[in-house]
């Protein structure tokens, strides 16, 4: 080793980031390729895919778009196959698909929490089950980066579905790091409120103040912010973390947005 930084160079090796079309996974395809990873781009939405693999392209990376839609089984595995078969190997899984937006409990029905809860924490599963062995296989290890959120770490009103859903998938997290220790690594970023096209579909000035008067760091988050941490936690920097949920949310001590109380 010449340099700290080659402790962050993914040369050779080969990413999953699912939900890849635009935002936070975007932006981590584009740092992987950054750090000399080729890049497996999957979403549901093909123009968006697109973008990400030019982008990804740019910088030298080869780049293979792979439509996929997380809840179905089918697709998961095509997923993964089509990886193998184009790169013949497979080192980092990054579980990004997701989301779910709160909603008043009693407003909430049964089928839509298990929706979030399918959505967020089954599809994060049954892909590392199918990616582990083909790491252990193709490349002796591997790194899996869960995205979680803040709202599985803090009570608040209106997220008994994502809250509990994220919730599920930080300790999913930590119980598979030790299912496949020491040669696959999993963890996961608690993120916080992001500046992605999700967010800003809801976002108003009033709303805005609120949520920056509650964040330590007085600013919303960048994608970039936790493109950072998921490199970090993908690359040899972190050979020795396994099992852990790092918090990139500007110091959040509980949920920016305060919804109603029930209605009982």
């Amino acid at each position: 080793m010449e340099s700290i930084l080659d402790l962050f160079r993914l040369d050779g090796q080969v990413a999953i980031v699912t939900g890849s079309g635009r935002g936070i996974g975007a932006a981590t395809a584009i740092a992987y390729a950054d750090a000399g990873a080729d890049v497996v781009i999957s979403a549901r939405t093909v123009a968006q895919l697109e973008e990400t693999a030019e982008k990804v392209r740019a910088r030298g990376r080869r780049a293979l778009i792979v439509p996929c839609d997380v809840l179905d089984a089918e697709q998961r595995q095509n997923l993964v196959e089509k990886t193998v078969d184009e790169f013949g190997r497979l080192d980092i899984l990054v579980n990004n698909a997701g989301g779910w937006p709160p909603k008043p409990t009693l407003d909430t029905t049964e089928k839509e929490f298990e929706s979030c809860f399918r959505f967020n924490v089954t599809t994060a599963f049954a892909m590392t089950r199918l990616a582990v062995p083909v790491m252990a296989r193709t490349a002796g290890a591997g790194a899996i980066v869960n995205i979680s959120s803040v709202a599985g770490r803090f009570n608040a009103r209106g997220f008994a579905a994502y809250g509990t859903a994220k919730s599920a998938l930080s300790f999913l997290t930590r119980t598979l790091a030790q299912d496949f220790a020491p040669k696959v690594r999993v963890n996961g970023i608690a993120v916080g409120s992001i500046l992605t096209e999700a967010l800003s579909n809801f976002m108003n000035d009033d709303l805005e103040r609120q949520m920056l008067a509650k964040t330590p760091m007085r600013r919303l988050g960048r994608v970039e912010d936790i493109s950072a941490c998921a490199l970090y936690l993908a690359s040899p920097a972190a050979s020795y973390v396994t099992g852990e949920i790092y918090g990139v949310n500007g110091g959040l001590t509980g949920i920016q947005v305060e919804m109603p109380l029930a209605d009982i």
